[in-house]
C-alpha cells in the first residue's frame, strides 16, 4: 500500500499528458471496475442504433436542399435521449467542413395518414407556425456538441394517446448542404453571399430585395456558388450518418419539452400568418456589419444583437446550448433577474481533418445545470444576445438557443452537475483506490481545460480560401 501511494505521488509530479496515461493504468489495476451504458434506477437500459440519410449528390459548388419524409427512426413509445449525425461518402468516411459544409440539419415529427395527408407538430415554441419547429438541430458543429439528456430525462415520443386515430407517428430530415470544393470564395460561399451565387430571384420565385445581401433566399436548392476560373470536379453521394439513443418509457422518466429562442424574433404574431415576413415573428437570420474605427476602439470590433422574449410555460432548466455560424464568439441567455442561465460558446477547429476543420465552428459549449438549481418561470422575460465578430461583414448569421425544460424536478440530489456522457462506472469499496479515481479525475480535469483554453485562445479567425 505504501509503495503504490509513493508512485502515485511520483506520477502527480510529473507532466500532464504522463499523468493522464499512468494514473489511467494505474486505476484500471486498482479497480475492478466496469462501464456500462447509463441506466434509470429502475435498470432501464439505454439503446442507440446508426442510420444514413437517404444519398444526395453533390458537385463542386452546389447546393442540397431538401426535405426527406419517412425517415428511419426508433419506435414505440419511448424517450430520446440523444441525437448525433455527421456527413459522409459514400464509403462511411467523415466528410470535412470545407469540402461540403454543413449549413444546418433538422430532425422533426409528423403524423401521417397517408402522404397527402400529413399533421405535422413542433417543438414547444416560440416561433411561428412550424418555424424551427425541430426536435433536433444543428450545424457545422454538430460533430462535437454535446446532444445527451441526462437521467432521468427524455423526449417522450411515440405517446398512443398523443397519435391521431388513424395515423401513424413518422419523422423528417431537412438537410442543407453547400459544396465547396473548388469554389472561388469560401465564406462567401457558406455565408450564402447573393452576389456569388448570381441570382435574382428567391425560392419561390420573389424578386430578391436589393439590400438583401446574402442569406438563405440566395443558396436554396440547385444554385450553385461561383467555381475558380479552371476547376474541374466530379460529384460525389454524401449522406448524413446519424445516431439516436433511447429508453422505454416508463413511469421513472422526467419528460422535457424543446424550446427554440430566436435572436431575430420581433415578438409579433400575424393573425394566419405562419411564415417569415419583416414583421412576423422569428426572422431566423440576420447580417453582421463590419465594424467602425470607432467601434473597434471602443467594443472590439463586436457585434452585440440582443432581444427580450417571454416564455410561456416554466420548468426547470436541464439543457442548453446556442447555434451559431462562422464569427460567432458566444451567446448568452440571461433570466429576468438578469442572472446567466446558460452561456454557450463556439469551439472553432485549428486543423485540416474532418472535425477540427481550421476556421470553422465544430462544437458549441453546452449547459447542464444541476437538475432543480435553474428555474424559468411561466411569463417570464427572458434576454437573448448573441456576438459576433465584426471585424468583416457576415451575411446570413444566427442567433438561435436551444432549451430542454422539464415541469418537475427529480426526487434526488446531485452533489454534480451530471456530465454529457451517461455512463455509470462502478469499482470495489477499498478507500485507496477511491483516492486514485480522484486523482485520475483531477488530472483530467486539468488536462482537458488546458486544452480548451489553447483551442480557444485563438478566437475566430476567418474561414481560409
Amino acid at each position: 500500500m505504501i509503495l503504490l501511494h509513493e508512485k502515485w505521488q511520483k506520477l502527480l509530479s510529473s507532466s500532464v499528458t504522463g499523468n493522464m496515461v499512468l494514473v489511467l493504468v494505474l486505476s484500471m489495476l486498482a479497480f475492478d471496475v466496469y462501464c456500462t451504458q447509463a441506466f434509470l434506477e429502475n435498470g432501464n437500459k439505454i439503446k442507440s442504433r446508426t442510420f444514413l440519410s437517404p444519398e444526395f449528390i453533390m458537385g463542386p459548388g452546389s447546393v442540397e436542399s431538401k426535405t426527406y419524409y419517412d425517415i428511419d427512426f426508433p419506435r414505440g413509445h419511448i424517450a430520446l435521449k440523444s441525437f448525433n449525425a455527421e456527413v459522409v461518402d459514400q464509403a462511411g468516411n467523415p466528410v470535412p467542413l470545407f469540402e461540403t459544409y454543413f449549413h444546418h440539419w433538422l430532425v422533426g415529427k409528423y403524423y401521417e395518414h397517408r402522404p397527402s395527408d400529413r399533421n405535422f407538430t413542433r417543438n414547444s415554441g416560440l416561433c411561428q407556425g412550424q418555424i424551427l419547429g425541430q426536435y433536433f438541430g444543428l450545424g457545422s458543429e454538430t460533430r462535437k456538441t454535446a446532444t445527451d439528456i441526462p437521467d432521468p430525462f427524455g423526449i417522450e415520443i411515440g405517446n398512443p394517446a398523443e397519435i391521431p386515430e388513424g395515423y401513424q407517428e413518422k419523422w423528417y430530415l431537412d438537410v442543407h448542404a453547400i459544396e465547396t470544393r473548388g469554389v472561388e470564395d469560401r465564406l462567401g460561399c457558406i455565408e450564402c453571399r447573393c452576389d456569388l451565387y448570381n441570382v435574382t430571384n428567391d425560392e419561390d420565385g420573389n424578386p430578391i430585395k436589393p439590400d438583401y445581401k446574402g442569406g438563405l433566399q440566395c443558396c436554396y436548392g440547385e444554385t450553385r456558388c461561383k467555381l475558380s476560373r479552371g476547376f474541374q470536379g466530379g460529384k460525389r453521394s454524401i449522406s448524413l450518418r446519424y445516431t439516436v439513443k433511447w429508453i422505454d418509457w416508463d413511469s421513472s422518466v422526467i419528460p422535457v419539452e424543446i424550446f427554440t429562442l430566436d435572436v431575430t424574433d420581433t415578438g409579433k404574431r400575424l393573425h394566419g400568418s405562419t411564415g417569415i415576413s419583416p414583421e412576423n415573428g422569428c426572422q431566423v437570420e440576420y447580417a453582421v456589419e463590419s465594424c467602425t474605427a470607432t467601434n473597434a476602439a471602443g467594443n472590439g470590433c463586436v457585434d452585440i444583437k440582443r432581444n427580450n422574449l417571454t416564455m410561456p410555460t416554466g420548468g426547470y432548466v436541464i439543457y442548453a446550448v446556442a447555434h451559431q455560424h462562422v464569427g460567432g464568439i458566444g451567446s448568452t441567455l440571461y433570466g429576468q433577474d438578469g442572472n446567466i442561465i446558460c452561456t454557450s460558446k463556439p469551439i472553432y477547429g485549428n486543423g485540416n481533418e474532418a472535425g477540427n476543420e481550421d476556421g470553422y465552428i465544430v462544437g458549441m459549449s453546452t449547459c447542464y445545470p444541476e437538475p432543480g438549481s435553474v428555474k424559468i418561470t411561466a411569463g417570464e422575460n427572458l434576454t437573448l444576445e448573441s456576438n459576433y465578430n465584426s471585424t468583416n461583414n457576415h451575411t446570413g448569421v444566427m442567433g438561435l438557443f436551444y432549451l430542454h425544460i422539464a415541469k418537475q424536478a427529480p426526487n434526488m440530489t446531485f452533489s454534480h452537475p451530471p456530465v454529457q456522457m451517461h455512463e455509470s462506472i462502478k469499482g470495489t469499496t477499498y478507500a485507496w483506490s477511491i483516492v486514485v479515481f480522484i486523482g485520475l479525475a483531477v488530472t483530467i480535469a486539468v488536462a482537458v481545460r488546458s486544452w480548451l483554453k489553447k483551442r480557444r485562445e485563438g478566437g475566430y479567425n476567418p474561414v481560409p480560401k
